[in-house]
């Protein structure tokens, strides 16, 4: 599957369904260029999995709403929820092993968590 370019207008709808793989890059970034066909590779082997870039210089209110201070980094939002950020290259191997756990997640044990942490902090 083709990885999809996310902008400010299509960024929330495209993260509200399913399990989505946001890469975070720059042109001029050379962890960003090594990690592009690390990222296209696991795209192609999980065809049910969004995967999705964001250039940072085309969209860097984007960028700074979701506070990205280095690049390249990952996301991983499944049905709307932020599960994974971290900055840096993965190698294929941890990046399938992300995707497999992510996969698997009871969703409802992760809403009902975020129902806590929300009460709790209210």
């Amino acid at each position: 599957m083709a990885t999809k370019e996310l902008r400010s207008g299509n960024f929330g709808i495209t993260v509200e369904d399913g399990i989505v793989l946001v890469d975070w890059w720059a042109p001029w970034c050379g962890p960003c260029r090594a990690f592009t066909p690390i990222f296209e590779k696991t795209s192609a082997a999980n065809p049910d999995v969004t995967f999705a870039k964001v250039n940072t210089e085309e969209q860097p209110g984007l960028a700074t709403a979701f506070g990205i201070q280095a690049i390249p980094t990952l996301m991983v939002f499944r049905d709307g929820v932020l599960l994974f950020q971290e900055p840096g290259v993965l190698p294929g191997v941890a990046l399938q092993r992300l995707v497999d756990e992510v996969r698997v997640l009871d969703m409802t044990d992760v809403h009902a968590e975020i129902e806590v942490d929300h009460v709790g902090s209210a």
